[in-house]
């Protein structure tokens, strides 16, 4: 797991030479909701109405201020944008390119939170740390991840390239890449190769997300309707020999020999 992180860090250093400017950054974030966001209707909306990418900006600015060892001043602005946005996001953490923040209300993001490109969050997300210790504490997040509302995600695991982390779960175990995580404590689900449409727009059908728990009582139902069946079968085969050992039986009373010894039921 560190090993992916510090490739993960590695290939940052190496592409900082030819990074985008923080403008720049800022308009891929504010261009990146009409793909994500169906309900928006128009960049000047979506400028002055998503506190999701008001938080983003803030903390463009304020991780400026903090790699340029402005701590003080990264950690006011961080505290005034959780004022005016409800988003949390500490000034040293990393996020990449096209990060969106849905509905942008109750998200907490940890000091050494690594977030890749074209990741969506939605409400109420934590990428928190379980550690005291200093270092690598928050999660890190690979390009492509989509993580539901209220989702958990805890100490210094990797949620790989496209996967999804269902509403309400809690990550505390790194997930695979492609996978779709649900539950407390998080498992693997599903498994899905292209998270694109084809029109290169995220997949962000929730409502396809599989459900374990129906699942099996589905498969106990099927096990329950079997064993019902072959109940019956049975008791039709007992009743038929029970009927033809008292025909047996009424038979060698009237003095008539019997055809052949009643067979054992079962």
């Amino acid at each position: 797991m560190l090993e992916q992180v510090a490739s993960i860090k590695d290939g940052v250093a190496a592409a900082a030479p030819n990074a985008p400017t923080r403008l720049q950054l800022i308009k891929e974030d504010w261009a990146c909701v009409a793909t994500r966001d169906p309900a928006a209707r128009g960049r000047l909306e979506t400028l002055l109405t998503y506190p999701g990418l008001h938080a983003v900006i803030w903390h463009r600015i304020a991780n400026w201020l903090w790699a340029t060892q402005h701590r003080f001043g990264a950690r006011l602005l961080s505290w005034f944008a959780r004022f005016l946005t409800n988003v949390d996001i500490h000034p040293g953490a990393t996020i990449g390119r096209r990060f969106f923040i849905d509905h942008g209300a109750g998200v907490v993001i940890g000091e050494t939170a690594v977030v890749g490109d074209d990741v969506t969050l939605y409400h109420g997300v934590t990428l928190g740390g379980v550690s005291w210790s200093p270092g690598k504490r928050h999660p890190t997040l690979e390009d492509g991840v989509v993580v539901g509302a209220g989702a958990k995600i805890l100490g210094p695991i990797v949620i790989g390239r496209n996967a999804r982390v269902g509403a309400n779960s809690v990550v505390i175990e790194s997930v695979t890449h492609d996978a779709t995580v649900v539950g407390i404590p998080a498992k693997i689900v599903h498994r899905d190769i292209g998270r694109c449409t084809f029109d290169g727009r995220i997949n962000l059908n929730h409502h396809l997300m599989p459900d374990p728990v129906g699942e099996a009582f589905s498969v106990l139902l099927d096990r329950v309707e079997f064993l019902e069946t072959r109940v019956s079968h049975l008791q039709r085969r007992l009743r038929a020999r029970e009927s033809t050992a008292k025909t047996s039986t009424a038979k060698t009373r009237d003095g008539a020999a019997p055809n052949a010894q009643p067979a054992e039921i079962l």
